[in-house]
């Protein structure tokens, strides 16, 4: 008679990327990807299978502000972005949700607590 060794599974691995403007790691699924292309263009990749230089970024209204003002796309890729990829990418961020602000950690009310003196407790 056979026993049967059942190993748990092994959990799927999930490939991690960065996002280029808040430098938080996260599933490659969480995040967006934008593509240069052989020919030198920039565009979003929706799919993620492009072929080209990508990176990636969260899809936050404030991570692709930072990534286009302080031109992060431009460092990544080495190359300058033409105005009408940099137009498209722009109406892109047009239409993205603003940024939920960020929760406030509530602190406790600080209850007073009711000691009992040392006398009290001995009666």
């Amino acid at each position: 008679m056979k026993t049967a060794n059942k190993q748990p599974k092994k959990q799927k691995h999930l490939p991690l990327r960065t996002c280029i403007a808040c430098r938080e790691n996260k599933s490659k699924r969480e995040l967006l990807r934008v593509v240069r292309t052989p020919e030198g263009q920039v565009l979003i990749d929706a799919t993620g299978k492009k072929s080209g230089r990508g990176a990636y970024l969260c899809a936050r209204l404030s991570c692709w502000q930072k990534a286009l003002k302080e031109h992060r796309l431009e460092q990544v890729f080495e190359t300058q972005i033409s105005p009408e990829d940099r137009a498209a990418l722009d109406e892109y961020v047009e239409t993205l949700p603003k940024d939920e602000p960020a929760s406030v950690t509530a602190k406790k009310p600080k209850v007073p607590v009711n000691r009992k003196s040392a006398s009290e407790t001995k009666a």
